[in-house]
């Protein structure tokens, strides 16, 4: 494992940022998209796109309305937890993410940036009120499907669909200038414009960790790489920060 190098960066950083995506919430029995189990491996992926949505709201629904349930149903696991605890420990100052399951939050990360979104609300998409994503999942439980709102526009979960614009990327672009390091965790980072954050920091010349267990395209200009799960490593990086902070 690369626990203690890991933690030597991160104690020696001024601003240091998380980047995570799939990879980093399996261990919370949510299958990535692109590995060997992975989402697009079953299904395909224009099932969780804006014409799909348009063209077939009630198919489109039906998919993910199963996805959104498994989302929910899951729960943080060490490495979220070792973000959170670092975070709060000042080490971290935000958490990027691609993933859609809120589940950094739901261990105690603060600064979060859902670059895709989140699964936990939806809204219409005519009059975009916003909706609480359990009381959608209640109308598709009674079959009505797709859900519909008041005003009679059919509802959509709050989350970045393929062919549609990632509205956060500026957000999390400023917040790589400002940082040192960037700690990549459970991404294939070949989805873009989300690869460009940890490219940024390594390219204003700060240090690039990832944890991944398959290998990415910034490999080869990485400081550190770890094929190691990410609940290990993270786990094991925050028992190095303890102990040297002893």
């Amino acid at each position: 494992m690369e626990c203690k190098r890991i933690a030597d960066l991160l104690l020696s950083s001024a601003y240091a940022i998380a980047f995570t995506g799939a990879g980093i919430s399996t261990a919370s029995g949510i299958p990535d998209f692109r590995g060997p189990n992975g989402l697009w491996k079953k299904y395909p992926q224009e099932l969780s796109s804006v014409e799909y949505f348009n063209k077939d709201p009630k198919g489109f629904w039906e998919f993910f309305g199963f996805r959104m349930r498994s989302l929910f149903e899951a729960r943080p696991n060490p490495a979220h937890i070792a973000l959170a605890e670092l975070e709060r420990m000042g080490l971290i100052k935000a958490v990027i993410t691609q993933n859609i399951d809120g589940l950094h939050q739901s261990a105690g990360s603060v600064n979060v940036i859902e670059l895709h979104g989140t699964v936990k609300r939806s809204y219409c998409s005519s009059c975009y009120r916003q909706y609480d994503s359990r009381e959608v999942l209640k109308k598709l439980d009674s079959g009505e499907n797709p859900p519909r709102c008041e005003c009679g526009g059919i509802i959509r979960p709050d989350v970045v669909l393929f062919g549609e614009p990632v509205a956060k990327i500026q957000e999390a672009i400023e917040i790589a200038y400002e940082s040192d390091l960037v700690i990549v965790v459970g991404s294939s980072l070949t989805v873009y414009p989300a690869n460009l954050i940890p490219q940024i920091v390594k390219q204003r010349g700060g240090s690039l960790v990832i944890i991944n267990m398959e290998e990415t395209p910034l490999d080869p200009i990485a400081d550190v790489v770890s094929r190691e799960r990410a609940e290990i490593e993270l786990d094991c990086v925050l028992k190095e920060v303890n102990r040297v902070n002893a």
